[in-house]
Protein backbone atom coordinates (compact mmCIF):
# COMPACT_ATOMS: atom_id res chain seq x y z
CA UNK A 1 0.00 0.00 0.00
CA UNK A 2 1.19 3.52 -0.76
CA UNK A 3 2.37 5.60 2.17
CA UNK A 4 -0.49 7.54 3.81
CA UNK A 5 1.34 10.85 3.68
CA UNK A 6 -1.00 12.70 1.33
CA UNK A 7 -4.47 13.94 2.15
CA UNK A 8 -6.17 12.32 -0.85
CA UNK A 9 -4.67 8.92 -0.01
CA UNK A 10 -5.92 9.17 3.57
CA UNK A 11 -9.40 10.10 2.32
CA UNK A 12 -9.40 7.10 -0.04
CA UNK A 13 -8.18 4.87 2.79
CA UNK A 14 -11.06 5.93 5.06
CA UNK A 15 -13.59 5.36 2.29
CA UNK A 16 -12.26 1.83 1.73
CA UNK A 17 -12.35 1.10 5.45
CA UNK A 18 -15.96 2.33 5.55
CA UNK A 19 -16.92 0.00 2.69
CA UNK A 20 -15.28 -2.98 4.38
CA UNK A 21 -16.89 -2.21 7.76
CA UNK A 22 -20.23 -1.81 6.03
CA UNK A 23 -19.89 -5.19 4.35
CA UNK A 24 -18.65 -7.09 7.42
CA UNK A 25 -20.57 -5.43 10.27
CA UNK A 26 -23.74 -4.11 8.61
CA UNK A 27 -24.35 -6.62 5.85
CA UNK A 28 -23.66 -3.93 3.23
CA UNK A 29 -27.02 -2.31 4.02
CA UNK A 30 -25.85 1.28 4.18
CA UNK A 31 -25.06 3.77 1.46
CA UNK A 32 -21.69 5.40 1.92
CA UNK A 33 -22.08 9.03 3.07
CA UNK A 34 -19.61 11.77 2.25
CA UNK A 35 -16.64 11.11 4.52
CA UNK A 36 -14.79 14.28 5.41
CA UNK A 37 -11.61 15.07 7.34
CA UNK A 38 -12.17 18.45 8.95
CA UNK A 39 -11.13 20.35 12.04
CA UNK A 40 -13.18 19.10 14.98
CA UNK A 41 -11.40 20.24 18.14
CA UNK A 42 -14.16 19.10 20.52
CA UNK A 43 -14.95 15.69 19.03
CA UNK A 44 -13.23 12.77 17.38
CA UNK A 45 -15.97 12.66 14.76
CA UNK A 46 -19.62 13.26 13.92
CA UNK A 47 -22.50 12.00 11.82
CA UNK A 48 -25.06 14.47 10.48
CA UNK A 49 -28.78 13.76 10.92
CA UNK A 50 -29.46 15.94 7.88
CA UNK A 51 -28.31 15.91 4.27
CA UNK A 52 -25.12 17.90 4.62
CA UNK A 53 -24.27 17.41 0.94
CA UNK A 54 -26.16 17.45 -2.33
CA UNK A 55 -24.91 15.50 -5.34
CA UNK A 56 -26.88 15.87 -8.58
CA UNK A 57 -29.83 17.00 -6.50
CA UNK A 58 -29.70 14.01 -4.12
CA UNK A 59 -29.10 14.67 -0.46
CA UNK A 60 -26.34 12.76 1.31
CA UNK A 61 -25.37 12.54 4.97
CA UNK A 62 -21.84 13.19 6.25
CA UNK A 63 -19.43 11.40 8.54
CA UNK A 64 -16.49 13.50 9.65
CA UNK A 65 -13.27 12.28 11.23
CA UNK A 66 -11.49 14.99 13.18
CA UNK A 67 -8.39 16.06 11.26
CA UNK A 68 -6.44 16.49 14.48
CA UNK A 69 -7.11 12.89 15.52
CA UNK A 70 -5.88 10.94 12.49
CA UNK A 71 -2.59 9.84 14.02
CA UNK A 72 -4.20 8.05 16.94
CA UNK A 73 -3.76 4.30 16.92
CA UNK A 74 -5.59 2.88 13.92
CA UNK A 75 -7.90 0.86 16.17
CA UNK A 76 -9.07 4.10 17.77
CA UNK A 77 -9.58 5.89 14.44
CA UNK A 78 -11.57 2.92 13.15
CA UNK A 79 -13.58 2.80 16.39
CA UNK A 80 -14.55 6.42 15.80
CA UNK A 81 -15.57 5.68 12.21
CA UNK A 82 -17.55 2.62 13.32
CA UNK A 83 -19.18 4.65 16.12
CA UNK A 84 -20.46 7.14 13.57
CA UNK A 85 -21.58 4.32 11.27
CA UNK A 86 -23.71 3.00 14.15
CA UNK A 87 -25.42 6.40 14.28
CA UNK A 88 -25.97 6.15 10.53
CA UNK A 89 -27.43 2.65 10.87
CA UNK A 90 -29.83 3.74 13.63
CA UNK A 91 -30.83 6.76 11.56
CA UNK A 92 -31.57 4.49 8.59
CA UNK A 93 -33.66 2.17 10.79
CA UNK A 94 -35.47 5.09 12.50
CA UNK A 95 -34.00 4.11 15.88
CA UNK A 96 -33.57 7.10 18.17
CA UNK A 97 -30.19 6.74 19.83
CA UNK A 98 -29.51 10.24 21.21
CA UNK A 99 -31.28 13.03 23.09
CA UNK A 100 -30.45 16.41 24.65
CA UNK A 101 -29.62 18.02 21.33
CA UNK A 102 -28.14 14.76 19.98
CA UNK A 103 -25.36 14.69 22.58
CA UNK A 104 -26.64 12.11 25.10
CA UNK A 105 -26.24 8.53 23.84
CA UNK A 106 -28.91 6.13 25.05
CA UNK A 107 -29.03 2.34 25.36
CA UNK A 108 -30.22 2.00 21.75
CA UNK A 109 -26.85 3.31 20.67
CA UNK A 110 -25.02 1.03 23.08
CA UNK A 111 -26.89 -2.01 21.74
CA UNK A 112 -26.14 -1.26 18.08
CA UNK A 113 -22.48 -0.48 18.77
CA UNK A 114 -21.80 -3.51 20.96
CA UNK A 115 -23.34 -5.80 18.35
CA UNK A 116 -20.75 -4.48 15.89
CA UNK A 117 -17.35 -4.76 17.49
CA UNK A 118 -17.30 -1.90 19.99
CA UNK A 119 -17.15 -1.77 23.78
CA UNK A 120 -19.29 1.07 25.13
CA UNK A 121 -19.19 2.52 28.63
CA UNK A 122 -21.14 5.35 30.21
CA UNK A 123 -20.10 8.97 30.60
CA UNK A 124 -22.03 10.92 33.24
CA UNK A 125 -22.70 13.82 30.89
CA UNK A 126 -22.97 12.17 27.47
CA UNK A 127 -24.39 8.74 28.28
CA UNK A 128 -23.32 5.50 26.56
CA UNK A 129 -20.66 7.07 24.40
CA UNK A 130 -17.17 6.13 25.61
CA UNK A 131 -15.97 3.91 22.78
CA UNK A 132 -13.23 1.28 22.64
CA UNK A 133 -12.55 -1.51 20.15
CA UNK A 134 -13.66 -4.98 21.22
CA UNK A 135 -11.46 -7.98 20.48
CA UNK A 136 -13.59 -8.81 17.41
CA UNK A 137 -12.80 -5.40 15.91
CA UNK A 138 -9.09 -5.65 16.74
CA UNK A 139 -8.99 -9.08 15.10
CA UNK A 140 -10.75 -7.60 12.04
CA UNK A 141 -8.17 -4.81 11.83
CA UNK A 142 -5.34 -7.35 12.01
CA UNK A 143 -6.95 -9.60 9.39
CA UNK A 144 -7.31 -6.64 7.02
CA UNK A 145 -3.71 -5.51 7.64
CA UNK A 146 -4.73 -1.92 8.42
CA UNK A 147 -2.00 0.48 9.46
CA UNK A 148 -1.67 3.70 11.40
CA UNK A 149 -2.12 7.02 9.61
CA UNK A 150 1.03 9.17 9.99
CA UNK A 151 -0.74 12.43 9.03
CA UNK A 152 -2.34 14.72 11.61
CA UNK A 153 -3.59 18.31 11.65
CA UNK A 154 -2.01 20.27 14.52
CA UNK A 155 -4.89 21.15 16.79
CA UNK A 156 -5.81 21.73 20.40
CA UNK A 157 -7.47 18.64 21.85
CA UNK A 158 -10.37 19.32 24.21
CA UNK A 159 -12.69 16.46 23.36
CA UNK A 160 -16.29 16.46 24.41
CA UNK A 161 -19.44 16.46 22.34
CA UNK A 162 -19.74 16.62 18.59
CA UNK A 163 -22.43 18.37 16.60
CA UNK A 164 -25.18 17.22 14.30
CA UNK A 165 -25.98 13.71 15.40
CA UNK A 166 -23.39 12.32 17.71
CA UNK A 167 -19.91 12.70 18.99
CA UNK A 168 -17.35 10.04 18.52
CA UNK A 169 -15.77 8.68 21.67
CA UNK A 170 -16.95 11.14 24.27
CA UNK A 171 -13.70 11.20 26.22
CA UNK A 172 -13.31 14.57 27.88
CA UNK A 173 -10.13 16.37 28.79
CA UNK A 174 -7.23 17.96 27.00
CA UNK A 175 -4.70 15.56 25.58
CA UNK A 176 -2.78 14.63 22.47
CA UNK A 177 -3.48 11.31 20.78
CA UNK A 178 -1.29 8.42 21.92
CA UNK A 179 1.21 7.13 19.42
CA UNK A 180 1.87 3.61 20.68
CA UNK A 181 -0.26 0.93 19.07
CA UNK A 182 -1.95 -1.70 21.24
CA UNK A 183 -0.77 -4.49 18.98
CA UNK A 184 2.63 -5.62 17.74
CA UNK A 185 4.14 -6.56 14.41
CA UNK A 186 6.65 -9.40 14.01
CA UNK A 187 8.77 -10.37 10.99
CA UNK A 188 10.76 -13.48 10.13
CA UNK A 189 14.39 -12.38 9.51
CA UNK A 190 14.79 -15.03 6.80
CA UNK A 191 11.64 -15.08 4.64
CA UNK A 192 10.11 -11.75 5.81
CA UNK A 193 6.79 -13.36 6.75
CA UNK A 194 4.89 -10.95 9.03
CA UNK A 195 2.42 -11.48 11.85
CA UNK A 196 0.59 -9.23 14.30
CA UNK A 197 -0.61 -9.84 17.84
CA UNK A 198 -2.50 -7.83 20.44
CA UNK A 199 0.19 -8.48 23.08
CA UNK A 200 3.84 -9.35 23.50
CA UNK A 201 4.59 -12.85 22.20
CA UNK A 202 7.36 -15.19 21.12
CA UNK A 203 6.59 -16.28 17.58
CA UNK A 204 8.39 -18.82 15.43
CA UNK A 205 8.10 -18.87 11.64
CA UNK A 206 6.50 -22.14 10.56
CA UNK A 207 8.44 -22.19 7.30
CA UNK A 208 11.91 -21.31 8.55
CA UNK A 209 11.72 -22.43 12.22
CA UNK A 210 13.27 -19.05 13.03
CA UNK A 211 12.16 -16.83 15.91
CA UNK A 212 10.35 -13.77 14.57
CA UNK A 213 11.56 -10.27 15.46
CA UNK A 214 9.26 -7.57 16.76
CA UNK A 215 9.13 -4.37 14.71
CA UNK A 216 7.63 -0.96 15.27
CA UNK A 217 4.08 -0.73 13.89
Amino acid sequence: MKQLTKYNRVATYLNKIYDNLNADFFGGEMERPVITIQSSPKAYGHYTLYDAWSISGNGIREINIGAGTLSRNIENVISTLLHEMCHQYNDMKNIKDTSRGNTYHNKNFKKTAEERGLNISRDEKYGWTITEPAETLIDWILENDLTNIPMNRNEFYGFGTGAGGGQADGNEGTKTPPKKSSYRKYRCPICNLTARTTREARLVCGDCSEEMVQEGF
